[in-house]
């Protein structure tokens, strides 16, 4: 006779295994005292890099805390320990701090390598649920990132023990980086691949068009002459300036469409007459975030570029922009 499994709610056992982990990264709070600040400024005070190692979950874990702490200003790589023992522990040097993560603290891996840590003079950061282990007992500092069980329901499978480490590293990175007064524009730059790096890093002169590519004409060229400035530079604009570059006008869109609407002559209408002056105007020196703010707040597509002198250095309209991943 076949005996049918009990149905099984598993929208009530993820909501365990929430609460579980929940409760994990709650119950570090209280830990949080004198051996992380010590474990702080020894890093801060590092001339090296910060090393983390740990061994199968752990080892994932490992590896996002050194990705972190790279990334928020603390020089940091990740080193697997079962292959330290075969030549990588050549990557470690005095001036180094390892950061060990083993949820027993007995991990075989790391337990092995510890001679050789001493005997370099490396200060080891012990992160472990069981701070009277070897690993334990061999930290100069020891952070206890314990957990009272496992999210699995076998208490087996790392699974809380691994999410608080993760918060643990999370907590020791931001820690370091408001320390170190890591600012927005570090980030980008060690970012700068990134949606935000792009925001912060790239300026204005960095996507506009220059030299020759700049639309500009005379105000006492005909509108005809304009149009064909327009359409030769394709930014949907024309800067009008004077015969020293200096900015008088723009003419868009927008101003072609009014012309015809007043049925001019676009042979004998001047630039003067149909241009929008005192238009927006941007640096070169700004930051192409800025522009973006310029054409939004302002519902423009296209800005001209001046120098101090109000000189026309560069224009760039919002597939620059859209080019270049600003927007």
């Amino acid at each position: 006779m076949t005996h049918q499994r009990p149905a099984i709610d598993v929208r009530e056992l993820a909501r365990r295994v929430l609460d579980i982990e929940a409760r994990a990264i709650a119950a570090l709070a209280p830990r949080i005292g004198a051996e992380f600040a010590r474990a702080c400024k020894l890093i801060l005070a590092c001339a090296g890099r910060v090393v983390v190692t740990g061994m199968g979950k752990s080892g994932h874990v490992a590896g996002k805390i050194a990705a972190t702490l790279a990334s928020t200003g603390t020089p940091s790589f990740f080193v697997h320990p079962g292959e330290a023992s075969h030549g990588d522990l050549g990557m470690i040097t005095p001036m180094d701090i390892v950061i060990a993560i083993t949820n027993s603290g007995e991990t075989a891996e790391i337990v092995t390598i510890l001679p050789l840590l001493k005997r370099l003079g490396v200060p080891l950061v012990t992160m472990t649920g069981n701070p009277r282990s070897t690993l334990g007992e061999a930290a100069t500092v020891i952070l206890d990132v314990g957990v009272a069980e496992e999210a699995c329901p076998l208490n087996l499978a790392p699974t809380a023990s691994t999410t608080a480490a993760l918060a643990m590293g999370d907590a020791l990175a931001v820690a370091l980086l408001e320390s170190r007064g890591f600012t927005r524009e570090d980030f980008a730059r060690a970012h700068p691949g990134g949606s935000l790096g792009r925001r912060l890093l790239l300026r204005v002169e960095d996507v506009m068009n220059s030299g020759a590519d700049v639309p500009r004409i005379g105000p006492e060229a005909t509108l005809a002459e304009g149009l064909l400035e327009m359409t030769r530079k394709g930014l949907g604009m024309t800067a009008v300036v004077d015969p020293g570059d200096r900015l008088l006008g723009i003419f868009t869109d927008g101003d072609l469409r009014r012309a015809l609407d007043r049925a001019v002559d676009i042979h004998r209408t001047r630039m003067r007459e149909v241009m929008t002056p005192r238009c927006r105007t941007i640096g070169g020196q700004a930051l192409a975030a800025e522009a973006v703010h310029l054409m939004q707040q302002h519902k423009i597509t296209a800005l001209p570029v001046v120098d101090d002198g109000e000189r026309i250095v560069g224009a760039l309209n919002i597939h620059n922009l859209l080019r270049a991943g600003v927007m």
